[in-house]
């Protein structure tokens, strides 16, 4: 990926989108693969914000059961299966045990039902997916005793068995998102991040592009486009407002949260577990009256969450009050009490902004069920369209219809989607663990074996590109020549511009946990070498990353004190 802000102020583009999170990189791939002139513009660095806190899931819709929406079940299911077809580095099956209790909506009974039904709605669910690897088992329940054996300390009160199912995990959502960007600029694609849009070029009621202002330079243009798709997810009211006289209509938003934390279990399963807490979701049919908690193995951790809160501050200075972190913390203790979390426990705190139901706040946060793809013609503005989307597993799918409405909208001929058929950059592997093992002997002369599984998934078949940039020498001998090799290849073909673009969203290892010393500075020191850092800005873009850990964290050793406040990313 290039960043040519020549070529985007003079062409004029079927479409521009604007956001790069996981829905507009999906929507610049759609359009680009059916045909289209496409641009892209991203405020901040992609996938910076929501995207990157999810809780890496991606889910195939058994928790829909409980609201009898099976044809959301079926999107699900369908998202799923594509995900691992086309990013089978990035997307892995995840076991997913959840213990039962009594004889009620929470008991074996009842599990046993719905994992049926799950199985029979999702029949087809590895259809199409040759690598056993990747293909999701059925259901099944385990005994009392089985459940206490592999989940010592639950409560043993009222204990019925456990019931397990399989979803899937993505191993590093910034990545995937890149794998979409990249692989739309391969067609086509013109993409720049750190350019915000600040205006929109009018011509009554017409949309004709938009302006723009880099972040980098300070400097303004104009991007011209027939038809503009807002995915700019918790902005889009801020971007509606550029309009001459915007439209009335305003989304609500919810803070959500997830924690990376010390590993709680020693298995691969993730184990949901029912929050003492009261909460009632108003549009299920079956209600629970407990929110599940979901502890999920990832890189190493626990990845904690999801809680959800009333969010009225500004979205671009995001924070998560630290009570709110106790408050989880003190929710997980007391759903699974072996667990006895502290605050130093804690490597990190996930957080953005989902579309909320409700403007006012109500005892629940209740988040919006359905995703909406909004053409604003009826309100006066022709050439414009807006997408709020609600789950990262199903942002494909929502592209393709966002895409067709452009289609409307140009008059123009394309043909139907087809992205469901194409591997991702970085992701044309027909057997996992044949890739795996050969990717191992290549890099055999590594002693750290963590890091060269952590480099193939996160690369794909792309790491052969990256080991071209290994600088003294004709291979990498160690971590950090290998962490060398990431941190060039992310300045010269992933448009990373600051050391958190490179610590969090092209090497990821930062994602999880704080990076070592030596990582951080060797990072550091080829951005610099690279893009000719004086010292101050160096010692600004080390203090940046560090500051983004608000907690005291045991392990890894810290670089430097680390602040009191939980900033958001």
């Amino acid at each position: 990926m290039k960043r040519n802000l020549e070529e985007l102020s003079n062409t004029q583009f079927d479409v521009l989108v604007i956001g790069g999170g996981i829905y507009g990189a999906c929507v610049a791939y759609e359009a680009t693969l059916r045909g289209l002139s496409v641009a892209l513009v991203e405020k901040q660095d992609f996938c910076g914000a929501t995207s990157a806190n999810s809780l890496k899931t991606i889910h195939g819709g058994l928790r829909y059961l409980q609201h009898a929406d099976f044809k959301r079940m079926r999107e699900s299911i369908y998202e799923r299966r594509t995900l691992m077809k086309i990013a089978p580095h990035l997307v892995h099956p995840l076991p997913v045990l959840v213990p039962t209790y009594g004889h009620g909506l929470k008991g074996i009974e009842a599990m046993t039902v719905a994992l049926k039904i799950n199985d029979l709605v999702s029949c087809d669910r590895n259809l199409g997916l040759p690598d056993p690897q990747k293909h999701i088992p059925t259901g099944r329940t385990l005994s009392p005793t089985e459940c206490l054996n592999t989940l010592p300390g639950i409560s043993a009160d009222g204990l019925t068995g456990g019931a397990i199912f399989h979803d899937a995990q993505v191993y590093n959502s910034e990545r995937l998102v890149l794998a979409y960007l990249q692989s739309a600029t391969q067609l086509g694609l013109r993409v720049a991040n750190y350019l915000e849009v600040t205006g929109f070029l009018q011509t009554g009621s017409n949309i004709c592009g938009v302006q723009v202002t880099d972040a980098l330079t300070a400097n303004t243009f104009d991007i011209q486009a027939k038809a503009i798709i807002n995915t700019s997810g918790p902005w889009i009211n801020q971007v509606l407002g550029l309009l001459k006289s915007p439209p009335t209509t305003y989304q609500p938003f919810a803070l959500a949260m997830n924690l990376v934390t010390r590993a709680l279990f020693d298995h691969d399963y993730a184990v949901g577990l029912y929050s003492k807490a009261d909460y009632t979701d108003k549009d299920a049919i079956l209600k629970r009256k407990n929110r599940l908690l979901f502890i999920a193995p990832w890189q190493g951790c626990s990845l904690i969450g999801t809680t959800y809160s009333h969010y009225p501050g500004a979205h671009d200075q995001l924070s998560v009050p630290q009570n709110e972190v106790q408050h989880l913390l003190d929710d997980i203790n007391n759903a699974y009490p072996p667990a006895n979390l502290t605050p130093q426990d804690v490597y990190w705190v996930h957080q953005g902004l989902l579309p909320s139901s409700h403007s006012q706040e109500t005892t629940n946060v209740q988040l919006t069920k359905h995703y909406h793809v909004q053409d604003y013609q009826k309100e006066g503005f022709n050439g414009l369209i807006s997408v709020t989307g609600v789950k990262y597993t199903t942002a494909r799918n929502v592209a393709i219809h966002a895409v067709d409405t452009a289609v409307a909208m140009l008059q123009k001929p394309v043909p139907p989607s087809q992205s469901a058929q194409h591997p991702l950059q970085g992701g044309g592997i027909e057997n996992l663990s044949e890739f795996l093992q050969h990717g191992q002997k290549q890099l055999d002369h590594i002693t750290d074996r963590q890091s060269v599984q952590h480099f193939l998934y996160n690369y794909g078949t792309t790491y052969a590109s990256v080991l071209k940039q290994v600088q003294h020498g004709q291979r990498a001998t160690s971590q950090l020549d290998l962490l060398q090799a990431q941190v060039t290849y992310a300045i010269e073909e992933e448009m990373a511009h600051t050391l958190s673009d490179v610590i969090f969203r092209r090497t990821g290892i930062g994602a999880a946990q704080m990076p070592t010393p030596a990582e951080l500075q060797t990072c550091a020191d080829v951005m610099s070498n690279t893009l000719l850092w004086s010292q101050s800005r160096v010692e600004q873009e080390i203090s940046d990353v560090t500051s983004r850990w608000s907690w005291s964290i045991p392990k890894p050793p810290s670089v430097g004190e680390q602040t009191a406040t939980i900033q958001g990313i």
